[in-house]
């Protein structure tokens, strides 16, 4: 892996390799994308060649921006990457910061900027990203994240957990 993505070193972001990043538990910058139709949100199932949480469900899309690159030019980029979604209008939300273990060794450390995008748009799913996608009522996928935890990604439990207001505002 020889993506470098910003991180935190000395209080200083710095370029860092991104698998780096994970094995020594850095402070970074990341997105997070939720797409809402009424009151249900898709969720992406992870590809099983990702090297942590793979096959997991997680929210519409998730990614660290490259060096220089703003979060909203990062969360548009990162949505037609992965599920072939354009000009979708998205919304910041708010900044969250989470520590979780991802499995392998590895921790995600992240301070997520949230954005959130309304509509239920055509998808072209990146096969290297995402295996499956669904569209999943907001209390029945609280249900399942209490009933079967470890089938969703830890940032997705954390956001549903301790940020669903933030995120979603009053329809969470």
């Amino acid at each position: 892996m020889t993506q470098t993505i910003p991180a935190w070193i000395d209080g200083q972001l710095t370029p860092i390799n991104k698998l780096e990043v994970h094995q020594r538990s850095l402070k970074h910058p990341a997105i997070s994308v939720f797409i809402m139709d009424g009151s249900r949100t898709l969720l992406q199932r992870r590809a099983l060649t990702k090297y942590h949480t793979p096959g997991l469900w997680a929210n519409a899309c998730c990614t660290h921006p490259h060096w220089d690159e703003d979060f909203q030019t990062c969360a548009t980029r990162r949505l037609r990457e992965e599920l072939g979604i354009t000009g979708l209008p998205l919304t910041p939300r708010d900044q969250i910061e989470y520590r979780a273990d991802v499995g392998g060794g590895l921790t995600e450390h992240e301070v997520v900027h949230m954005f959130l995008g309304h509509g239920r748009p055509a998808l072209t799913l990146n096969p290297d990203e995402v295996i499956e996608t669904r569209w999943i009522d907001l209390d029945t996928l609280r249900t399942e994240i209490s009933d079967t935890p470890d089938r969703f990604t830890p940032w997705l439990r954390i956001y549903m957990a301790e940020h669903a207001g933030q995120i979603f505002g009053e329809a969470a």
